[in-house]
This record gives C-alpha cells, sequence and structure tokens, in this order.
C-alpha cells in the first residue's frame, strides 16, 4: 500500500505538470488570441499524455521520442482515428516547442514523428436528377433569373471555379469554337468545351437579359450585378443556395458543389481522369483522383440497387 508521502509526492507531480500546461495555454492564449474550445483541446491532449505517461514515472517534460510513440502507438491500437492522432501530435510539438523556448530542455521530441497521413474527405455532390433541378429553379422570365440560369448552366458544363466564373469576362467566351479560355491558377491556361445547352443559354442572355440588367452601363464582366459590378463569391453562394431550397434539395451544398458534380458525372459515364484533371485546371492527377473514390461509391449503389445479386 503507497505512503501518505509517496500519494503527496505523486499529487506534487501532477500539480507541478498542470501548473506547467496551464502555463503553456496561458502563453500561447496571449500570444494567439485562441478560443476557450482551442485552449480545452490542447489542454485535454496535454493532460491524456501527462496521464499515459505518469504509468510509467515519466514527467511530461522529460518525454523522449520513444515515449511519444509508443503513446501513439497505444492510442492507435485502442482504436484513435490519424484525424485524432494528428491534432494530438499538433498539441504535443506546440507544447515541446514552448518548453525549449522557456529553458526547460533542449531538444525537441516531436521534430522527426511524421504526421499521420489523413485521407481528403469526400466532396458532397449532387446526382443528376437533383443538379437538372436546380437548373430548373431560376425564374427564367426576369432578366437576373436568366442571368442565374445562364450562370448554373456554365458552371455545371464546364466545371469551372466559383472565382473563375465571376471574373468571366465576354472576350473569353468563343461560340465559334464552342469554348471558353480560362486562366486559373498558376497562370495556366485552358480551353473547356460549354457544350449546346450552355451555349444556348448564354446566347439568349448575352442578346437580351444582360442588357436589360445593364441598362446604360458598360463592364467586361458576363455576368453583372443591377449595379453593373462584378458579382461576388458571397453573392453567388446565396444565390445556389436559395434556389437549392428552391428546388427542394436537402443536402449541405458548398459554392463548389457543380464543379464536383460536373467532375463526378463525367467519370460515371466513363470520362478518362487525364481528361477531367485538364478541364479542372489540376496540376496534378492526384488531387482528381478524389472524384474516382465518389464515382465508385455511385457505382456500388446503383450495382447494390438494381443487381439481382447487389
Amino acid at each position: 500500500m503507497a505512503s501518505k508521502q509517496e500519494n503527496q509526492q505523486d499529487k506534487s507531480a501532477q500539480s507541478s505538470s498542470e501548473q506547467l500546461v496551464d502555463r503553456f495555454l496561458d502563453a500561447i492564449w496571449m500570444e494567439r488570441g485562441l478560443s476557450a474550445n482551442t485552449l480545452g483541446a490542447y489542454r485535454a491532449d496535454l493532460m491524456t499524455l501527462w496521464r499515459g505517461l505518469a504509468e510509467r514515472d515519466i514527467p511530461i517534460e522529460k518525454a523522449q521520442k520513444a515515449d511519444l510513440l509508443d503513446f501513439i502507438a497505444k492510442r492507435v491500437e485502442s482504436g484513435a482515428k490519424p484525424r485524432s492522432t494528428a491534432r494530438q501530435l499538433s498539441s504535443f510539438r506546440r507544447f515541446f516547442r514552448y518548453i525549449m523556448r522557456e529553458g526547460l530542455r533542449d531538444t525537441d521530441p516531436t521534430a522527426d514523428i511524421e504526421m499521420p497521413r489523413i485521407g481528403r474527405s469526400l466532396p458532397k455532390t449532387l446526382t443528376e436528377d437533383e443538379v437538372d433541378a436546380l437548373l430548373r429553379a431560376p425564374n427564367t422570365d426576369e432578366p437576373l433569373g436568366h442571368r442565374d440560369r445562364a450562370m448554373l448552366e456554365v458552371l455545371y458544363a464546364t466545371g469551372l471555379r466559383v472565382s473563375e466564373l465571376i471574373n468571366l469576362k465576354q472576350s473569353q467566351v468563343n461560340f465559334n469554337q464552342g469554348v471558353i479560355r480560362i486562366v486559373g491558377k498558376g497562370d495556366r491556361e485552358r480551353l473547356i468545351p460549354l457544350g449546346d445547352e450552355a451555349q444556348r443559354w448564354l446566347k439568349d442572355f448575352i442578346e437580351g437579359p444582360r442588357m436589360e440588367i445593364l441598362l446604360e452601363r458598360q463592364t467586361d464582366y458576363l455576368f453583372p450585378t443591377r449595379r453593373g459590378d462584378r458579382m461576388t463569391r458571397q453573392a453567388f453562394w446565396h444565390i445556389i443556395k436559395r434556389y437549392a431550397e428552391k428546388a427542394g434539395i436537402r443536402k449541405k451544398l458548398s459554392p463548389h458543389s457543380l464543379r464536383h458534380a460536373f467532375a463526378t458525372h463525367l467519370l460515371n459515364r466513363g470520362a478518362d481522369l487525364r481528361v477531367v484533371q485538364l478541364l479542372l485546371g489540376h496540376s496534378d492527377v492526384s488531387t482528381t483522383q478524389i472524384y474516382t473514390h465518389v464515382a465508385r461509391e455511385r457505382l456500388k449503389d446503383l450495382h447494390s440497387g438494381h443487381h439481382p445479386r447487389g
């Protein structure tokens, strides 16, 4: 049975560790003005580490790389997810850098520990029926509704980024060739086919509703606002949300939902991954590959729903 003196030593060690953690939290709060939730997460991560190390009588400020790797390995074996492990390791790194600055140790035990690979979450995408409903939502009898329909048609036909769409100018559209010219990230230029439906809506918009919106004003931007200005990303995002609600779409969408749908639907229908990469303007095909996972999930659903032995 542990003596009273040993219990007091344990409490003293716990108090010392907690004080060190609290000093660290005070310091990063002063430096960065972090929220109470973020500070609470840091404290929880560090006290979890302290308890794990205390089982082997290792003070948290004395932990070595092997100790941390052993702690992480046990957490992973007990079912910890990569994202949770990465967050904890980030907390540990910040803590040990702090105590090095305070002169409590000379080396950072986390310096050579690699962050776990975190799989990218699959983008939320729309079915083809949902896209049809979204495209039909604007009231095209009104100039602004016609503009919105033309924007949605172009976005779904081309997979543009929202920033590329709202900055689109008339000089970038070539109706003779049926393409638009985009200069995207890294000044990389790409030509993207528009498709017959998008061309039709765009031509009709330019020939009538666009002039009604502008009246006597002039602008190079293809999709102007009532003030004759370029539309903002936030304004277009509100447009998408409004039409999604009108179309009865309950999914949580993002400003890039139609871009995701463009890529996924192309792959679902057999498009080559490299072609989709070029159309999206991705510099690396690995960025485009996430859409193959979405397409595979869709194919699995179709198989299980329609195959006799699905």
